[in-house]
This record gives structure tokens, C-alpha cells and sequence, in this order.
């Protein structure tokens, strides 16, 4: 039992750092609209002489700083809930702000093991993991979840932050989505967030986790409590953590398949050496590959800019690494860089090739060839490019026996309309104009809305704090219309779709 997290830098010194009723189309689509969204089609569609817009990121150092000042604000957030008497009662309390589907999924059985292990085995629990990385940690942190949520700490950030956890759950387990494919073994449901650690910045309990320990049926997500009023680029982190860790742990034998696939694709192409370092860091790489899928290149450039904020503001020089560690179960930075380009490269949108060299233009600025390790080998900045573009392949493309025969990239994607409301978005949330219009909320997801806000955020002289709180704002909206948080038993907003015979033109966006 272990909670990932989405990069190594984290704690200082040691350990790991860590809808309306619209249909939804961010996931696989039908040979006719896949044509349809093409590259090739889309550029017909423009007309001969017209381009599409040139990607920006120059205001990228103004968001590494913000990253920097908001990893280096310490607040821990609330308390931990060690008093047993008062958490069973504060928990009960809550009960009434909790949907019903999270009153029975996390609620009831967390009570049931508050009492099974009553006051004294809670104490000894606690005592027993001083550190909170074992059962003590996930103990406080599902705690923290319920809590957080029902006393109102943040509660505009934690609404909005839910949002974004629902909404990248939804875009892979969802049930419009995952037509033809079975539901996931480990369950459906998103997960619970909370704020704290700042020492650990962003990571998960995934529910496999969860579920051995307290019998809760969704996993945990957690973000440093300053990342509820800054550090935009590290919501493009949550790509990797709801979008990757909780959602490779969801289906039994996932990760091992993408494992093996990796392995085998690696030793075929004559990288024997590195064919056993990726395979064992499969859990991190097919994260970052599977939060680009979510949420576009935004996650992959996003990703470069939030580790070297870290790395500014833990005394380094705000470069990626080039070295990883044999014990270090993340990938090396650098790697990571162009694992995040070849994903994007192969994303089904117009601008793919443009957006993907645009990353591996910024991540061959932090490479050293002479620093350049991958566990105990020594490789050329050539192996490692192949390395991460072979890996990137496997991952998207590998037909797995634990999603019926079918790929990460068959069942979400990002397309050319994903990139289309996004720069719909950007201009709202660089302007100011905040609300979600009925028009423009039909189609719109909250990976939409956090992709729009680092686009913003990276075009030249953006303010990237008002555009960080517009975008948390939006978010906001989007959570107060979200059925799965309201009365019924809705598990994801994709599950209630209705499907019409014919596209009257009321319903024509």
C-alpha cells in the first residue's frame, strides 16, 4: 500500500514528492468523425492559405515562478483529526453535505472501521506510522477528504478541485466513453479530495489502496494547501494523478500488461538496457501519458514548467533532471520531458506535431548529455529521445486483455474540438468574462477549463494569478451543476446522456 505521487522533489531532503446533459465526446469516436477531425480535414476546413495559430508559451517563466512561490508557502492546513471522540462526531456532522453515493462509498465505511478499531486501535495506529506514509497517513488523509469538504475549508478551491478530479475520472471510466470495454474491477467512482502535506505536494491513495485498507470504494487525491490559491501549472499535474495513477489502478492486471508491453517493445528495438527501467516505472510513465490523454498537451507542457518550479524553489536551478536514480521509482526528469512530447505527438488534433516540438524544444534546454543516467546506465541523448518515444507508442497503443482487447488512446483521446474549446476558453478567462454561458457550457469539461487556464497562463504578458482564479472560479460553476454531486445516484455526469434521433436545432451548439 503506497500513495503516488506525481514527481520525486517534493519532500525536502529525502522520499518522494510524491455538463449539462451533453453528450460526451472527449473519448472514442466513430471512423466517420474520427475522418472528420483529422489533420487533414481540418486544414481543408480552414480554406488553402490559412494556419492554425501558433503555439505560445512565452510567458512560461512567470509560471515556473508562481510555482516556485506557491511551493515554497507552507501552510499545512487543518489539523489532523487524532481526538477519536470528536472525529467520530465531526464525521456525523458531515454526513448531511456528503451526495449519497459518497455517504455510502466513503462515509459508512470509514465509520464502520473507526469502530472496529475503536479508541485504542486508533491511537496505536497512529503511533505506529509517525511519518504518515503507511495506514496512519491514509487514515488522516480519508479523514481529511470527508472533513474538508463538510466543514467548507477552501471551499471554492475544493469544489473546484473535485471538479477536476470528477471530470478526469469521468473521461476514462465513464460510460459513454467506455462503450464495448467492462466497467473497471476496483470501481467507478472519482475520487475524494483534500488539501495538506506541502512537504509531499500532489499525489494519491489509488482506490486498490483505499479499498484493502478502509473498505472505501474511490480513491484519495491531495494538493499542498497553497495550490488552492496559486501555482496554476500544478493542476496540470492532476492529469497524472486522477487522470494516471488512480485510473491504472482501477483495472485489475493494467499496469503489469503496460509493464510487459513496454519491456518487450524496448528489448525489440535494442535498448535491452533500458527495457527493465521503464518497465519497472511503468506506474509513473503511463500516468504522464495517460494525464495527456485527458487533458492534452496542456499536462505535458505543464508538467516541464511545475518541475522546474520545484527544483527553483528547493535551491536547484530551475532545470529538469538528468539523472534518475536506481531507487527511484519515477522516471529521470528529462526523460519524462520527452515521453510527454512523443504522447502529444500522437494525440488525433491538428496541431500535435506543433505542440509536441515545442516540448522537446524546451526539455533538450535542460539536457546534459554528460549528466544524462537512467539507473545505473550511462545513454546517449539519442537513446534516451528513442527510449521515451517507444514507450509513449507502447503505452497508447497496447491492445490489453484488461480493457477487452482495446488501448488507453482507443478510449480517450484529444481532438481537434478539445482544442477548439479550449482557445474558446482561453480568451474568457484571459478577458475576465468568468461565467459559463449555457452555450458554451454544453460540451465543456473541466479538463477543458484547466487546459484553457495554463494556455492562458503561458501566452506572453498573461496575468497568470487572475487567470488562475477565473479558472478556479469556473470551476466552481461547473461543480455546482454536477449531478454526480447532487441528490441522485449518479456515479459520472457521462453516464446521463441522452441520445437524440436527430439534431433539432435547439440543441445545435
Amino acid at each position: 500500500m503506497a500513495r503516488q505521487g506525481v514527481t520525486r522533489k517534493v519532500r525536502r531532503g529525502e522520499g518522494s514528492l510524491p455538463r449539462t446533459a451533453a453528450k460526451r465526446v472527449r473519448g472514442r469516436q466513430t471512423e466517420t468523425a474520427l475522418l472528420e477531425e483529422s489533420p487533414v480535414a481540418e486544414a481543408s476546413a480552414r480554406g488553402p492559405g490559412v494556419t492554425a495559430p501558433a503555439v505560445d508559451i512565452r510567458n512560461l517563466p512567470a509560471c515556473i515562478r508562481e510555482v516556485a512561490l506557491a511551493a515554497q508557502d507552507t501552510d499545512p492546513g487543518p489539523p489532523e483529526p487524532t481526538d477519536y471522540h470528536q472525529l467520530r462526531g465531526r464525521l456525523e456532522a458531515a454526513r448531511a453535505t456528503l451526495p449519497p453515493l459518497y455517504r455510502d462509498a466513503v462515509l459508512v465505511p470509514y465509520l464502520k472501521t473507526l469502530d472496529e478499531l475503536g479508541p485504542q486501535g486508533f491511537a496505536d495506529t497512529l503511533v505506529r506510522d509517525p511519518r504518515r506514509v503507511s495506514g496512519a497517513g491514509l487514515l488522516m488523509d480519508a479523514a481529511h477528504a470527508i472533513l474538508q469538504n463538510g466543514e467548507g475549508y477552501q471551499r471554492i478551491a475544493t469544489d473546484a478541485f473535485e471538479e477536476v478530479v470528477s471530470d478526469l475520472y469521468d473521461g476514462f471510466l465513464g460510460a459513454e466513453d467506455r462503450r464495448g470495454v467492462h466497467p473497471p474491477d476496483q470501481g467507478t467512482l472519482a475520487p475524494l479530495v483534500k488539501w495538506g502535506n506541502p512537504d509531499s505536494g500532489p499525489y494519491t491513495w489509488p482506490v486498490d489502496a483505499t479499498f484493502s485498507v478502509l473498505g472505501l470504494e474511490c480513491g484519495i487525491v491531495n494538493l499542498p494547501p497553497s495550490q488552492g490559491r496559486a501555482g496554476l501549472l500544478a493542476w496540470a499535474a492532476l492529469g497524472h494523478e486522477v487522470g494516471g495513477h488512480d485510473i491504472l489502478h482501477a483495472d485489475t492486471g493494467l499496469a503489469q500488461e503496460l509493464s510487459t508491453a513496454v519491456y518487450d517493445r524496448l528489448q525489440k528495438q535494442g535498448l535491452s538496457a533500458l527495457a527493465g527501467y521503464w518497465a519497472r516505472r511503468i506506474d509513473e510513465a503511463a500516468s504522464d501519458v495517460l494525464g495527456i490523454l485527458n487533458m492534452g498537451p496542456a499536462a505535458g507542457i505543464g508538467i516541464i514548467g511545475y518541475f522546474r518550479g520545484l527544483d527553483t524553489a528547493f535551491g536547484g536551478t530551475g532545470r529538469l533532471s538528468n539523472v534518475g536514480g536506481s531507487s527511484d521509482l519515477h522516471p529521470a526528469d528529462i526523460v519524462r520531458g520527452y515521453l510527454a512530447g512523443s504522447a502529444v505527438k500522437r494525440l488525433r488534433f491538428s496541431q500535435a506535431e506543433a505542440w509536441a516540438q515545442v516540448i522537446f524544444d524546451e526539455v533538450d534546454k535542460d539536457l546534459d548529455p554528460a549528466e544524462l543516467r537512467l539507473g545505473s546506465q550511462r545513454v546517449t541523448p539519442e537513446q534516451a529521445r528513442l527510449s521515451a518515444d517507444l514507450v509513449a507508442d507502447a503505452i497508447m497503443t497496447h491492445r490489453a486483455k484488461a480493457l477487452e482487447g482495446q488501448s488507453l488512446a482507443w478510449i480517450q483521446n484529444w481532438r481537434n474540438h478539445d482544442e477548439q474549446r479550449v482557445q474558446q476558453l482561453r480568451r474568457r478567462l484571459a478577458t475576465g468574462v468568468g461565467n459559463l454561458t449555457e452555450e458554451l457550457s454544453t460540451g465543456i469539461y473541466a479538463a477543458h477549463v484547466v487546459a484553457a487556464g495554463v494556455v492562458a497562463g503561458l501566452s506572453e504578458q498573461a496575468d497568470v494569478r487572475k487567470i488562475f482564479d477565473r479558472m478556479v472560479r469556473m470551476l466552481k460553476q461547473m461543480h455546482d451543476r454536477n449531478p454526480a454531486w447532487g441528490p441522485l445516484y449518479v456515479r459520472h455526469r457521462g453516464d446521463v446522456v441522452p441520445h437524440f434521433i436527430y439534431p433539432f436545432p435547439a440543441r445545435r451548439t
